[in-house]
C-alpha cells in the first residue's frame, strides 16, 4: 500500500479522489456494456454475411462446374478500391463497409462466351461478400481491443483504486481522531497542572 500523509489536507485529497473514481466508474461500465453489445451485433452480422455468402456459392456452384474451366474471368473482376466510411462506437473509430469498385475492363463480345456478363456479376458479388467480412473482422478486432482496455480500467477502479482510497480515508480518520483525543487529554492534563500550581 502506498505511503500517505496523515493530515487533513491528505484526507481532503483522498475524498476528492474517491468522488472522482466513483463518478468515472459508471461511465466506464456503460462503455464496457456498449462495446460488448456492439461486438455481439458485429459477430451476428458476420455470421449472417457468411451464411449469405455460402448460400450464394451453393447457388452458383453448379453453374461454375459447367462453365468454369472454359474461360478465366478473374482479369475482369480486379478490385480497384474498397469503399469504406468511418464510424465511431464508444469513442473508437472503426471502418464501415460501403462497397467495392472494380477496374473496368472491356471484353470482346465475339471472342468471349455468352455467359460472361452474369459470371462477372456473380464473381463481383462473391468478392464483395469477402471484402465485407474482412471489414467486419477489423471492426471486431478494434472493438475487442478497446473492450479489453476498458475492462482493465473498470477492474482497476472497482478492485484497486476505490478500495485503496477508502482504506486511506479510514486510516487518516483514525489517526486524526486519535490525535484529537490525545490533544484533549493533553489539554486536561495541562489544565490540571495549572490548577495544582495555583
Amino acid at each position: 500500500m502506498a505511503r500517505i500523509k496523515l493530515t487533513k489536507n491528505e484526507l481532503k485529497k483522498q475524498k476528492d479522489s474517491l468522488k472522482r473514481f466513483q463518478r468515472y466508474l459508471p461511465t466506464l461500465q456503460l462503455k464496457k456494456q456498449q462495446l460488448q453489445l456492439v461486438i455481439r451485433q458485429i459477430e451476428a452480422k458476420e455470421r449472417d454475411v457468411r451464411a449469405q455468402q455460402e448460400k450464394f456459392k451453393t447457388q452458383i456452384d453448379a453453374w461454375i462446374e459447367v462453365f468454369g474451366d472454359e474461360f478465366d474471368i478473374t482479369p475482369y473482376t480486379v478490385i480497384e478500391k474498397v469503399e469504406r466510411d468511418r464510424g465511431n462506437i464508444a469513442g473508437v473509430d472503426i471502418p464501415v463497409f460501403k462497397g467495392l469498385s472494380f477496374k473496368n475492363r472491356p471484353w470482346d463480345v465475339l471472342a468471349t462466351p455468352v455467359w460472361i456478363d452474369p459470371a462477372i456479376e456473380n464473381m463481383k458479388k462473391l468478392v464483395a461478400y469477402s471484402a465485407e467480412l474482412k471489414v467486419l473482422e477489423i471492426q471486431r478486432e478494434l472493438l475487442g481491443k478497446e473492450l479489453r482496455i476498458t475492462t482493465q480500467r473498470v477492474n482497476l477502479f472497482e478492485k484497486v483504486k476505490i478500495p485503496e482510497t477508502k482504506e486511506h480515508i479510514r486510516r487518516i480518520r483514525i489517526y486524526l481522531g486519535d490525535e484529537q483525543t490525545a490533544s484533549v487529554v493533553r489539554g486536561k492534563i495541562a489544565k490540571g497542572k495549572t490548577v495544582k500550581v495555583s
